[in-house]
């Protein structure tokens, strides 16, 4: 592949951008494939006033016309599923199959199911609350223009989980992707100049402080919508309290427990654990990353695991039978090896794996490390393919533990006593929990987190009425 789009989309055009340039690589190599030019002030400007001025007819559209047309994007990705699975894989390092056959099918699932939520936003009228004669209705209305930061692990899928209910709600939207990964979003930007009405959808390229900053800093733009790491969360927070209060919508990372009781299946824990922990080199905020294990079957599950760690292919996205491939950025490889050393050194035991092998790519091997629940690695979010295991004495302390965590997004109970599992999910203190599984979602269903995993919710009819400002409108006579 050599034909990238790498210019902005503002107010239906594509424009170069007039700030410096940011690489875009091939993880899987660590080369350059494109050089995207950056956002200047002016330029982010441009974008918001022309979400604004769009917005005063945008939010005027019918429920049905929305509708129609996030149908049509959903079938316009579809006819160029190929091209876009390639360009993801490309320029995200994600393995080309599981792109084409799961997350690209994802992405127009997201846009379809919204295209239905826009014809089905809720709203009551009732008369006689405040007086017989006076009729109260209950408004959904769009909230205006949205700034969207979208995260390097999921390119498309994530923005099309800030997109779509944006747009259903009626909302225009002004959306940054990672200055790792804009190619996927920038290529689905065609589509979306294409069906929507110019200025409806705004892309803007660059850094987080030199970009991002100002974006959400804008006076006109009236909520942020973010997945990101805790720290931006915090950032952000500060920006939404400035000159124009904002709301927020905020994905923040996790560190998800799993829960593995003494009568658990350890067969199904290890075979879903592989791609639960390993899907996309553990850069997933859900990611089976931290494993509590009963004292009764601590060794055995982990002898399990350490023979599902060693059967797993990993190695360059488009190889046969590769089931992951590299990290983001050499950044993030030194992170992951950064938290592995300090566990080693610190005395934990690394069970498989635990290097980054020489080469150009930014590739580190799937890891399983056994340490106690106070060390750095067990805490923290990795965001790579590392998983920990911790034996716990009784299911009390395996909850006292999770729920220590300072994230609260992802969490799993294993156990073949389904009351006893429902009891602990009922305690934990996280946004999703599954029983007897791992890492499956539902369009249908909200996803979202506690504590400083941040609040709102992506997916669902609930995330649609994130996206929307309650009204109540009385009638009287």
């Amino acid at each position: 592949m050599s034909d990238f789009e790498t210019r902005l989309l503002i107010d239906g055009d594509y424009v170069d951008g007039s700030a410096a340039p940011e690489a875009a690589r091939d993880p899987s190599r660590g080369e350059v494939i494109a050089e995207v030019g950056s956002a200047a002030p002016d330029q982010i400007d441009h974008a918001v006033q022309a979400a604004h001025r769009a917005f005063q007819d945008w939010r005027r559209t019918t429920p049905k016309e929305r509708s129609r047309l996030l149908w049509t994007i959903a079938d316009r990705i579809d006819a160029e599923a190929e091209s876009l699975a390639a360009l993801e894989s490309l320029n995200a390092g994600k393995v080309a199959r599981f792109v084409a056959g799961g997350e690209i099918p994802n992405v127009t699932d997201v846009f379809r199911y919204f295209a239905t939520a826009a014809r089905n936003i809720p709203g009551v009228a009732a008369n006689g609350y405040r007086a017989p004669g006076m009729t109260s209705m209950l408004r959904r209305d769009p909230i205006g223009v949205i700034a969207s930061i979208a995260p390097w692990n999921y390119p498309l899928l994530m923005a099309a989980w800030k997109l779509a209910p944006a747009l259903a709600a009626g909302n225009t939207v002004v959306i940054k992707p990672s200055e790792n990964t804009p190619l996927s979003l920038l290529a689905l930007g065609r589509i979306l100049s294409d069906v929507l009405p110019k200025g409806v959808v705004n892309i803007l390229c660059g850094g987080g402080e030199a970009v991002g900053r100002k974006l959400i800093e804008h006076d006109l733009v009236r909520m942020i919508s973010l997945t990101g790491d805790v720290r931006t969360g915090r950032a952000v927070l500060r920006s939404a309290a400035a000159n124009v209060i904002k709301r927020t919508h905020l994905e923040l990372g996790g560190k998800a427990p799993v829960i593995v009781m003494k009568d658990a299946d350890l067969d199904a824990v290890a075979s879903t654990l592989r791609e639960a922990s390993f899907y996309n080199a553990g850069q997933d905020c859900t990611a089976a990353c931290r494993v509590l294990a009963d004292a009764a079957i601590a060794d055995e599950l982990t002898a399990k695991l350490e023979a599902m760690v060693k059967d797993i292919t990993w190695g360059a996205p488009n190889d046969e039978g590769v089931e992951f491939g590299p990290v983001i950025s050499a950044a993030q490889r030194d992170r992951i090896d950064g938290f592995v050393s300090r566990a080693r050194e610190g005395g934990a035991e690394i069970v498989v794996g635990g290097n980054a092998p020489d080469g150009n790519g930014y590739f580190f091997e799937p890891t399983l490390v056994r340490a106690p629940i106070d060390a750095e690695i067990v805490q923290k979010e990795v965001f790579g393919p590392v998983v920990t295991v911790t034996p716990f004495s009784e299911p009390d302390e395996a909850l006292r533990w999770a729920n220590a965590s300072e994230y609260g997004l992802a969490s799993s109970v294993w156990s073949r006593d389904g009351a006893a599992a429902m009891q602990i999910a009922d305690r934990l203190e996280y946004g999703v929990t599954w029983i007897n599984t791992h890492g499956v979602f539902a369009t249908e269903m909200p996803h979202g987190g506690m504590k400083n995993s941040g609040y709102g919710s992506d997916l669902s009819m609930q995330s649609l009425l994130d996206y929307t400002q309650a009204r109540h409108v009385l009638l009287a006579g």
